[in-house]
């Protein structure tokens, strides 16, 4: 259960933006001041029951000023173009005989790494609990050197560092620390622009705006280097961007104008850049020459949200607003597509997040999928072979019924006993699971957001959190000091 406090927090958060609505930066200054004081509070020992008590007296006065809120009036802002197909059911591609036998039986007979990886994982999962973790042999080794610190130790965030609120009243439907940073982070949003935010030194605050697109901009990412971004807009253009100056390098405009919805670099070759649109299609740019990479296009079920590679940049998985996953087969010398296998999560669902992982932790030594699916539940699949077939592992039960959300493997190989993902939800709230419990998976709640949470990002060393929402608020969360 999460700490009074945040509760206390996250009542305010959901009444805040009925203050003062024609003055957003005191809205911002308001909550940023009331976590202060509320951690302060926290810290003098009051009863718990004390503290439950006034829990209720502020959400009964809140309700008799600002008239009762219920969980979806909250939630003021629209969706980041949501697919218009509402799911209560959720089909998984493998328990399906039927769907097993389809399309031709085709199986890969390679000895490569991942059927190799899987085959030597299997032998020891078969023994364990269903839903439970591979560990290695330096399991316990390696507890002893993170001195057997506890999962919920470790992903003890709370206090909030800062708010950022430049984004104020538009959705921010993805944010991103910079590879290998601690202190330099990028979002975008549904104004048509995107912010660089630097963390150090202090106060925090708005390095460049990247501004030129004409529509709402809907993803982006940082090359390897963090001396580019490229976006994608629903202006349908994919735009090149100097991070130092925020200059626009390159505008590439979609041959078929359709709005872009996702995007993400080549992970071996950051001239590489794969892009998703509107009318179903996939495409590999070359983005210093701004040309379409001959062969490297296909065409899905829907409109493609999202886009993740395998670290080795080898396997490529897209998903669409039909329900289904995609895996690609990626040339490395040619920027060629192939398409090698799709899996129907839940028909006519939004695939609106993909996360890939080699392994989740030195414990944990499967290649995994994390995927939101808009069916209320957050899913982990398991990669098989070198063809990209998924198997569901888990779910862990999230709100998410229309808006898109996304989630992420932590980005350190733990030491740690367990193994941990986070995502947003509806319910404004950040959830850490513990994917290697099969009971009370959920490891740290955070609650101070207005509006569902849309996006997480981890900083390099896991000292910061980083979560946005849809009413443009953006807080970064710090660990909790022992």
């Amino acid at each position: 259960m999460a700490a009074v406090w945040q509760q206390v927090l996250a009542v305010d958060a959901r009444y805040n933006a009925y203050r003062t609505p024609t003055f957003p930066q005191f809205r911002t200054q308001y909550i940023r001041r009331r976590s202060q004081l509320l951690r302060e509070n926290a810290k003098c020992g009051f009863e718990p029951g004390l503290r439950r008590q006034y829990l209720r007296l502020r959400s009964q006065l809140l309700a008799l000023r600002y008239g009762p809120l219920s969980e979806q009036s909250s939630f003021r802002a629209s969706s980041v173009r949501s697919s218009r197909t509402t799911l209560d059911r959720m089909e998984d591609f493998e328990e399906d005989p039927r769907a097993q036998g389809a399309r031709g039986h085709r199986r890969s007979v390679s000895r490569g790494s991942y059927q190799l990886q899987a085959q030597m994982n299997r032998a020891g999962y078969d023994e364990r609990p269903p839903g439970s973790l591979v560990p290695t042999s330096v399991a316990e080794a390696s507890r002893a050197m993170a001195g057997d610190t506890t999962l919920s130790e470790n992903y003890a965030f709370a206090g909030m560092h800062h708010i950022f609120d430049q984004h104020v009243d538009s959705a921010v439907p993805r944010l991103q620390f910079a590879n290998d940073d601690k202190h330099l982070l990028a979002c975008c949003s549904l104004d048509g622009s995107l912010s660089i935010m630097t963390l150090s030194p202090s106060p925090p605050s708005v390095k460049v705006t990247l501004k030129g697109h004409g529509g709402p901009v809907t993803d982006f990412a940082w090359s390897l280097s963090n001396d580019i971004i490229v976006s994608t807009s629903l202006d349908g253009t994919l735009r090149i961007w100097n991070t130092g100056d925020g200059r626009c390098i390159r505008e590439v405009r979609d041959p078929e104008s359709s709005e872009l919805l996702c995007c993400t670099f080549q992970p071996m070759n950051n001239n590489l850049t794969v892009v998703g649109n509107s009318k179903h299609h996939l495409q590999v740019v070359n983005i210093s020459t701004g040309k379409k990479v001959k062969g490297g296009s296909s065409k899905l079920t829907g409109r493609v949200l999202s886009l993740s590679f395998d670290a080795p940049g080898r396997i490529l998985w897209a998903g669409d607003d039909r329900g289904s996953v995609f895996s690609f087969l990626f040339d490395m010398a040619t920027g060629k597509l192939t398409k090698a296998k799709r899996l129907v999560v839940s028909e006519g669902s939004s695939i609106c997040s993909i996360s890939a992982r080699s392994w989740i932790s030195r414990e944990a030594r499967d290649p995994s999928l994390l995927i939101n699916a808009c069916v209320n539940k957050l899913l982990l699949y398991r990669v098989v072979d070198n063809d990209g077939t998924l198997q569901l592992k888990r779910s862990f039960p999230i709100k998410q019924g229309s808006q898109h959300v996304h989630s992420i493997f932590c980005p350190l190989m733990s030491f740690r006993q367990g193994a941990c993902v986070v995502t947003g939800s509806e319910d404004a709230c950040v959830y850490f699971f513990d994917v290697e419990r099969n009971t009370k998976a959920i490891v740290n709640k955070l609650q101070g957001h207005g509006g569902p949470v849309l996006d997480v990002s981890f900083n390099c060393d896991e000292s910061l959190l980083a979560s946005a929402d849809s009413t443009g608020m953006v807080i970064i969360w710090r660990r909790e000091q022992k």
